[in-house]
């Protein structure tokens, strides 16, 4: 339980909201997205930085010989209920170090790495900054949901206490009157050990020559396997694949189960950022090849067949600037445009502007993607309730809910001998004060940065 800012509540497992989550903690440049598949072909193109896996937890044993505490690799271990999307998405890119983490959450590393992994957990549970990014992405609900778990918790655990103090009197009082006896088993309601429904998220990433299971409620890293050199992590998929397939076949109940209930979400440079930097790119490339023509050729513009030359290369949205490291590419190709014969500059015009049109469609895509993100954050984190509430209010009002109820409104059921008469429905009236619920969703709701999740521009 956390000590001092409230509980985390449970988010979707869902790519959207774990990018903006990343975004929130203040990780730049950064995609989370859905794996469908774990051969070759669907995750090689993708070159992920890290992943996280959710499946169906179920308690298991491992020897404490088979973890490993190494000092570099951060580990934190999972101390608050609900939070381990947040514990994993930290356990992966704070071991990532060609990651833009971001101000904040590099001082946080920094400042955590010589902890042990229990204390690393604590200062995941009150830092402040991680668990406001985390809430508000959750749903309102969730939000009173986590509230009331603890709420009681914290009384059973007060009325075992009290109840184990009165039994101890009790056993104190009647030790010296009474002879001890023997106890009788109590049968075991089979009910009472159903196995809840539990999901769960570890994270699986490449660091210090090998790759490395970060589950948060064990007590250290798992290692995988060894990477083939230690700042080689190209084919770090080949190394965790099989571990993967091993984790899928434990907890889904085998290859012929049927249990699907997994997913594999891959961290990936941002694809906005990337879709941004191509168009970019082939715009400085047209800047290039036209002041070269200019120099050549003065007629050019006469000879050039291509219609689309300013619709591809106009985006008021752009920001007009690269994100990723790609000025080394940009800069060999302005050499190779200088030494380049005069009569193919027309023709590598032409190829400019049709790449060009194809990487504006990528991010026109993107804007629409963050567009609809934006739509399901805010659908997601509405607070329906205060509507409901009130919507059932007018209609008792205005006397529609007891023919919505299907209760005879103009009967009067008979009395019976005996019997009490069962109280007549109240709802509250119009100043129902709505106090609580509206500081509760201010209190938990973190949106003073609710644009920080979108592209950065």
């Amino acid at each position: 339980m956390d000590l001092i800012g409230g509980p985390f509540s449970v988010i979707e497992s869902d790519p959207g909201v774990f990018t903006s989550l990343t975004r929130k903690l203040g990780v730049k440049n950064l995609s989370v997205v859905e794996v469908f598949d774990i051969e070759p072909w669907a995750t090689d193109h993708l070159q992920p930085h890290g992943l996280v896996f959710c499946f169906h937890w179920r308690k298991d044993v491992h020897r404490p010989a088979e973890f490993e505490n190494p000092e570099q690799v951060w580990f934190a271990n999972q101390l608050s209920d609900d939070a381990c999307a947040t514990h994993a998405i930290l356990n992966v890119l704070l071991n990532c170090p060609t990651v833009d983490l971001g101000h904040t959450l590099q001082r946080f590393r920094d400042e955590t790495k010589e902890m042990s992994p229990v204390m690393k957990g604590l200062a995941v549970t009150n830092s402040t900054h991680i668990r406001n990014a985390h809430n508000s992405l959750a749903r309102q609900a969730d939000l009173r949901g986590s509230l009331n778990s603890i709420a009681t918790t914290t009384l059973d655990v007060q009325k075992a206490m009290v109840k184990e103090l009165q039994s101890k009197k009790k056993h104190t009082a009647t030790s010296s009157k009474s002879k001890p006896s023997k106890s009788k088993s109590k049968p075991v309601d089979s009910s009472e050990n159903t196995e809840e429904e539990v999901y769960h998220f570890i994270g699986y990433v490449p660091a210090f020559g090998k790759v490395w299971e970060l589950d948060g409620l064990k007590p250290g890293p798992l290692e995988v396997g060894e990477l083939a050199s230690e700042g080689n992590t190209t084919d770090w998929m080949d190394v965790v694949r099989p571990a993967i397939r091993m984790k899928m076949a434990k907890y889904g109940g085998g290859a012929d189960a049927g249990n699907i209930r997994f997913s594999l979400l891959a961290f990936v440079d941002g694809s906005y950022e990337k879709a941004n930097d191509e168009w970019e790119y082939w715009r400085r490339e047209r800047r290039s090849i036209e002041r070269r023509l200019d120099e050549t050729d003065y007629g050019w513009k006469s000879k050039a067949s291509s219609t689309l030359s300013e619709h591809a290369f106009t985006l008021p949205d752009a920001p007009g600037r690269m994100f990723l490291q790609a000025g080394s590419r940009r800069l060999l190709r302005d050499a190779e445009i200088l030494s380049s014969p005069p009569d193919m500059l027309l023709e590598q015009w032409e190829n400019t502007v049709q790449q060009a049109v194809k990487a504006k469609t990528n991010l026109e895509d993107e804007f629409q993607k963050a567009a609809t993100d934006w739509s399901d954050f805010l659908k997601r984190t509405h607070d329906y309730e205060l509507f409901c509430v009130e919507y059932i209010r007018c209609l008792h009002r205005d006397g529609f809910l007891e023919a919505l109820l299907d209760i005879a409104k103009d009967t009067t059921p008979p009395q019976t001998v005996g019997k009490a008469k069962k109280p007549k429905m109240s709802l509250p009236d119009e100043n129902f004060d709505q106090e609580g619920l509206n500081d509760l969703s201010d209190n938990n709701n973190n949106n003073d940065d609710d644009d920080a999740w979108k592209p950065s521009r």
